[in-house]
C-alpha cells in the first residue's frame, strides 16, 4: 500500500559562491541572490516560484549558510522563517540534504522530498511539474529518483546517468551508473546511444528511504545528522549543531549516497525536457537570455532613462553593467564584459568557464576583499 506516501516537501539548496560568475557573484552576495532570470526575480526566487504547483510555501525548505540566511528570508517572504535551515559552515551537498531530510522526517515521517539547486533556470514550468510528478511515482515505490535531462549536445561539463531497464510501464527507468564528466568523444558516444541523460542534480525520494540509505553508506554522517535533528526543536539546537556540524564529512550527495545506491539498483530516473540550464558561467547566461539582432546580451534590469550600455558594431557580447555607469564597446565580438563597483572583467566568451581561475589567483595573493 504505497498510496499514503505522502506530500512533497521542496528543499532548495542555496549554497556556493558561483566563482565562474565573478565579479558579479561574490561570497557575500552569491549568484542565487541575483536577478539573472531575464525578469525581476532572483534565481532563488524563481526556483521557489516554480515549485508552487507541487508544494505550498509552508512545505518549502531552504538550506543556506549563516552569511546569507537574512537575505534568503528577505527574498522569500512566503517561506516561514523556521523553514530556512542555516548550516554553520559549508559541508557540501550531502550534509545539507541530509539535514533537510531529517528535519522533514521529524515533522512528517511519510514525506516525499524534492531537492533542487537554487541557481538553475527552467523554461517550461508545466513540463517540469509533470516530470516531478512522474518522479514522485518512482519515489513512492522506494526508489531514490534523480531527474535526468535529455541531452541536446555532447556536453563535457555535466555528469551523465546511464539508464537501464524500465520500472513498470511508466517513464521511470533504473539508473545503472553515474558517469563522471566525460571527454568530448565519450560525450558524443553517450548522446548517440540514446541511453544516457544529463545528471541535473535534482532528486525526489521518500525521506525514510534516503535516511536509511545514508545510514548504510555514511554511518558517521547519518549519526551526526540524527543527533542534530533530535535537538532541532529544543533549546539545545545551537549547541548540538555547533558541536556536531564541523565533524561531518565534506562530500557531495552523488558520491556519498547516489553512486553506491545505483550499484545496488536503488536509483531511478525520469527523462526531462523542460528547458533546463544551470547558469554556470557568463557564456551560458548569454545563451539563455534574450539577445539583440547581433546576438548581444545585456544582463540585469535596464533603467531606460540611463543608457547603461552603448554598443557600436559589436556581436555576441555578454555585458553586465553597474547602475549609474556607462559601459561602451565598439568593434569587438564574443566577449564577456562585467562591470561592478570595485572590479571589471573582460574575457572571451569561449573562456568563460575559466573565470574561477582568477578567483583562485586572488585567493592565493590574499586579495580576499574582491572575492
Amino acid at each position: 500500500m504505497t498510496e499514503h506516501w505522502g506530500a512533497l516537501y521542496g528543499v532548495v539548496l542555496a549554497g556556493g559562491t558561483g566563482t565562474r560568475l565573478w565579479p558579479l557573484s561574490r561570497a557575500g552576495h552569491p549568484k542565487f541572490l541575483h536577478p539573472l532570470t531575464g525578469t525581476e526575480a532572483s534565481l532563488l526566487q524563481a526556483t521557489v516560484d516554480r515549485l508552487d504547483l507541487l508544494a505550498p510555501s509552508d512545505r518549502i525548505f531552504v538550506v543556506t549558510g549563516v552569511a546569507h540566511a537574512a537575505a534568503v528570508s528577505r527574498q522569500l517572504a512566503s517561506v516561514p522563517d523556521e523553514n530556512v535551515l542555516v548550516e554553520p559552515s559549508p559541508r557540501d551537498s550531502c550534509a545539507a540534504i541530509a539535514l533537510a531530510a531529517a528535519v522533514i522526517a521529524r515533522r512528517d515521517p511519510e514525506a516525499l522530498m524534492g531537492s533542487f539547486a537554487s541557481d538553475h533556470l527552467i523554461a517550461d514550468k508545466a513540463a517540469f511539474t509533470e516530470v516531478i510528478k512522474q518522479a514522485m511515482a518512482g519515489a513512492r515505490q522506494g526508489l531514490l529518483m534523480t531527474l535526468g535531462i535529455t541531452p541536446t549536445r555532447p556536453e563535457t561539463g555535466y555528469g551523465y546517468l546511464e539508464c537501464g531497464s524500465p520500472v513498470g510501464d511508466g517513464p521511470v527507468s533504473v539508473v545503472e551508473e553515474f558517469k563522471e564528466k566525460p571527454s568530448y568523444d565519450v560525450a558524443e558516444s553517450y548522446v548517440k546511444s540514446g541511453n544516457y541523460l544529463w545528471n541535473a542534480g535534482m532528486f525526489v525520494w521518500r525521506v525514510d528511504v534516503f535516511l536509511a540509505e545514508l545510514s548504510r553508506q555514511q554511518p558517521q554522517l547519518a549519526a551526526g545528522i540524527s543527533r542534530i535533528a533530535q535537538a532541532w526543536d529544543s533549546p539545545e539546537r545551537e549547541d548540538v549543531l555547533g558541536e556536531v556540524w564541523p565533524t561531518l564529512p565534506r562530500i557531495s550527495v552523488d558520491y556519498a549516497v547516489m553512486e553506491g545506491a545505483a550499484t545496488v539498483g536503488r536509483v531511478g530516473t525520469v527523462p526531462g525536457d523542460f528547458g533546463w540550464n544551470d547558469v554556470g558561467d557568463f557564456h551560458t547566461l548569454g545563451e539563455v537570455l534574450a539577445s539583440d539582432h547581433a546576438g548581444n546580451v545585456v544582463v540585469g534590469r535596464n533603467d531606460e532613462s540611463k543608457p547603461g550600455v552603448l554598443l557600436h558594431e559589436t556581436e555576441g557580447l555578454v555585458v553586465v553593467p553597474t547602475t549609474g555607469r556607462l559601459v561602451a564597446a565598439m568593434g569587438v565580438r564574443d566577449l564577456v564584459i562585467v562591470d561592478t563597483p570595485d572590479a571589471v572583467l573582460v574575457c572571451p566568451r569561449d573562456r568563460a568557464q575559466e573565470v574561477r581561475n582568477l578567483v583562485d589567483r586572488l585567493k592565493d595573493s590574499g586579495e580576499l576583499s574582491y572575492i
